[in-house]
């Protein structure tokens, strides 16, 4: 995973230098996934010293995205970061997932109810991660599983 919008070139290749060759001697298959932080983007945005997306500027979101899919990623990460207080909006997923032909988007960070897991995902999300949810609220996560599963 690369945090393409680090100011850090650690986050953005150093980490997958370091870990190639583990990668390889475990024989693990390696995903390439483009990890852009939008929004509010949390401890992963300040850690990774990120300069997050805005949630108002998809454009910017698209051109990072096409550029993960003309470097080989095959996944794009749309991150608004863990206990965000607000979700990646759906416009924005929307607008990366219509421009992208060869990678899947996946989106997390302040999914907590099915509506929303469901309008990320109609939006054309092809994987949610719902982290939080999960260890506070498990008949939360639970709902939406079965919101997802019914569409």
């Amino acid at each position: 995973m690369s945090l393409l919008n680090s100011d850090d070139p650690y986050f953005i290749i150093g980490a997958q230098v370091l870990g190639a060759p583990i990668v390889k001697r475990y024989g693990l298959e390696a995903l390439p996934t483009a990890y852009l932080i939008i929004g509010y983007g949390g401890a992963a945005g300040y850690v990774g010293r990120a300069r997050p997306i805005p949630f108002e500027k998809p454009e910017l979101a698209i051109a990072y995205a096409l550029a993960a899919e003309f470097l080989g990623m095959r996944y794009v990460y749309l991150e608004a970061g863990s206990g965000s207080p607000r979700p990646v909006p759906p416009e924005v997923v929307s607008a990366v997932s219509r421009s992208l032909e060869n990678a899947y988007v996946i989106v997390g960070g302040g999914i907590r109810e099915s509506e929303v897991a469901l309008k990320i995902c109609e939006s054309g999300a092809n994987i949610i991660v719902t982290g939080n949810i999960i260890e506070d609220r498990l008949d939360k996560a639970l709902k939406i599983i079965e919101a997802i599963k019914k569409r």
